[in-house]
């Protein structure tokens, strides 16, 4: 579904990200990994089309990112950047309704679908609320609950891209916000998820992408790429990896 080949990427005059190679298919849900500064938030923006790449190519279902017209791309790429800015006193319903804005699909399947997303989300409740009354973590929440909105039925054809989505929440809506990437990947979309926890990564990315020093150090499985040696060699740390206790998935002690 998305396609990544030799991408390089600068920011001024500096080559912040070299030489990355992956894919995502349909169904997947791929978490980047890595320190401040190697280069996630620059993959995510080069992938979204803000940032133009040095070399290499994106392709988004066998076609070239930047040959994309605009509303058709916005049909199948909905983007929850890292801070989301919003300052008029918007409902919460009409904040999540501009991810229908693409579409042409009836006001009445747009009430639904805007209904199920926010939902997903667990904002239905603040349904007749001011954006601008909200606290960061609703507001985080909102916001995915629009871009859900913009990709709900895009499924085998669409792409969610989501920069630190948990940055903000608290545990129990962390993972409510993790399952719904689950969630929309097992509806067939293509899911990347910028992460800084390695147990959220490990417990619910199918793959993961470490970034070390603007290069892929690994990818792979969380079982592949969470070694006590290379969490050391990336992050500096010293850990114990186990295995988690209610699944299949590396569990990192520090």
């Amino acid at each position: 579904m998305l396609l990544v080949e030799g991408l390089c990427c600068e920011r001024g005059r500096n080559k912040v990200l070299r030489d990355i190679d992956f894919k995502v298919v349909a169904g997947e849900v791929l978490a980047v990994l890595g320190t401040n500064g190697a280069g996630k938030s620059t993959l995510l923006a080069s992938l979204t089309g803000e940032l133009t790449p040095s070399a290499g190519r994106v392709e988004l279902a066998g076609r070239a990112l930047a040959d994309w017209p605009p509303l058709e791309r916005a049909r199948r790429l909905a983007v929850l950047p890292q801070s989301s800015s919003l300052a008029f006193a918007f409902s919460v319903t009409e904040v999540v309704a501009m991810g229908r804005l693409p579409h042409a699909s009836g006001q009445q399947q747009d009430d639904a679908i805007v209904m199920q997303a926010m939902h997903a989300t667990d904002v239905s409740h603040l349904a007749t609320r001011s954006y601008l009354s909200l606290s960061g973590g609703e507001r985080q929440r909102v916001h995915l609950a629009r871009v859900l909105s913009q990709v709900w039925d895009a499924a085998g054809q669409g792409c969610l891209l989501l920069d630190e989505p948990t940055s903000s929440l608290d545990l129990a809506h962390q993972q409510l916000i993790l399952q719904q990437a689950r969630d929309m990947a097992a509806r067939g979309l293509a899911v990347i998820v910028v992460l800084h926890d390695l147990n959220l990564a490990a417990r619910y990315a199918d793959r993961l992408l470490l970034l070390h020093q603007g290069r892929v150090r690994s990818l792979g499985t969380p079982w592949d790429v969470l070694s006590v040696e290379r969490i050391a060699e990336v992050f500096g740390v010293v850990v114990q990896v186990e295995k988690h206790p209610l699944q299949d998935s590396p569990l990192i002690i520090v």
